[in-house]
């Protein structure tokens, strides 16, 4: 179908557009325009009322949603939890794993493959993020113990050629043999990130130059300055910053991160460099309350509350339930972001970062239209995914005309 949405704030790489239009045919964008555009007799018209037209969140890291988990092993999960995310905003995403066998990990990516043929109605699949299993048991979180260990080539390079949707692993690059890994893992063309790591800046630092390009939940499940033998060392928060091209991600749902942190790394990293993301697990977009992490029958037992995830015990944080839409509203009023910023945080940087850039990320024409309509609290009116409306809230039926 071809469609003209109008009268909105169009976000666009260069600034907002007042009262633009924008033009959509087989799912791609024709033009992007300052003023009203002629159109045929089988166009649908939205009409945007003066919200904000922006592209597409992208979420690069997440692990579940509406009560559903990648790991729970089946196909199920994966459209659910893609068509809870769409409803604020999400229109591609890379479905997360948490470490475990080899055997659930082949039962995940057989379910993200069939599940991606019949995924219809929620936010697109950008390929898969594998969160572990090569990590440092001293910073593992809420990642089940039983089954971290350091890289093995015989494994990796087994896993990586069981499946063509891996495009991304997350590691701790101090492990024995996690340089090595790195290098396999980048000379196969994936992105590679350090996570849950115990490593010092020279560590970090090695392991960027061997591909880990990217910090994974920055902050979380990793160290800052610590001593060795009475020696202070620059931890790997440290080597985020200083390693001036090494992207980070951020969950900004204000407690992961609390403001004064969202706003450093706003200010040291910038929006070209930095990816929000939910890191969300099965309890985004449900009640508080009781939920598990991880594979629905052999997960972790936490409590959601308070906005967050939490162990019984409430010692620590066990995951995110943010959804994107509360990432920008977080940005801006506590991180105290401008909005084209925080929109370029979760658009144009984790697009570049993904690869995916020539499609998606800003509204720009011959890209895919995926499109979000919100209001000034971002809250989500609409979200289209390649030209499709995959959601639709406030936006009353009379707006939209054949």
């Amino acid at each position: 179908m071809k469609i003209k949405i109008v009268n909105g704030k169009i976000i666009a790489p260069d600034g907002i557009i007042e009262n633009g239009t924008i033009l959509i045919n087989n799912g791609s964008i024709l033009e992007v325009s300052r003023r009203d555009v002629e159109i045929s007799e089988d166009t649908c018209v939205i009409d945007a009322e003066g919200k904000y037209i922006s592209p597409g969140f992208i979420d690069i890291h997440v692990h579940g949603g509406g009560g559903y988990d990648f790991m729970d092993g089946t196909i199920e999960a994966f459209l659910k939890i893609a068509e809870t995310h769409v409803q604020y905003g999400t229109t591609a995403m890379n479905p997360t794993t948490l470490t475990s066998e080899v055997d659930d990990l082949f039962n995940t990516l057989d379910n993200y493959r069939e599940a991606n043929k019949q995924n219809t109605k929620g936010s697109q699949f950008l390929g898969v993020h594998l969160e572990g299993p090569y990590f440092a048991l001293s910073q593992r979180g809420a990642q089940d113990p039983r089954y971290i260990r350091n890289p093995d080539p015989k494994e990796y390079k087994k896993i990586l050629d069981y499946s063509d949707d891996i495009v991304r692993w997350s590691a701790a690059p101090e492990l024995t043999g996690a340089i090595e890994f790195g290098r396999y893992v980048k000379s196969k063309g994936k992105v590679l990130a350090l996570a849950h790591t115990d490593a010092i800046y020279e560590e970090v630092l090695e392991g960027y130059n061997n591909g880990y390009s990217l910090a994974t939940h920055f902050y979380s499940a990793m160290a800052g300055v610590t001593r060795r033998n009475a020696f202070r060392y620059a931890g790997a928060v440290e080597a985020g910053y200083l390693i001036d091209d090494m992207d980070v991600e951020a969950i900004a749902d204000g407690i992961h991160l609390p403001p004064p942190l969202l706003k450093l790394i706003y200010k040291i990293k910038g929006p070209d460099r930095i990816a929000l993301i939910t890191d969300a697990m099965r309890g985004a977009g449900m009640p508080e309350g009781e939920s598990i992490l991880g594979n629905i029958h052999t997960g972790l037992k936490v409590i959601i509350e308070d906005g967050v995830a939490k162990l019984p015990d409430r010692t620590a944080f066990a995951g995110s339930v943010a959804t994107a839409d509360r990432l920008v509203r977080t940005m801006i009023n506590q991180g105290e972001v401008p909005l084209v910023d925080v929109i370029k945080m979760i658009t144009q940087t984790p697009a570049r970062i993904m690869g995916v850039s020539d499609k998606k990320g800003s509204l720009e024409v011959g890209k895919d239209a995926d499109i979000v309509l919100f209001d000034d609290n971002i809250n989500i009116e609409m979200t289209i995914v390649k030209g499709d409306v995959k959601y639709r809230s406030s936006v009353k039926e009379d707006t939209l005309a054949i």
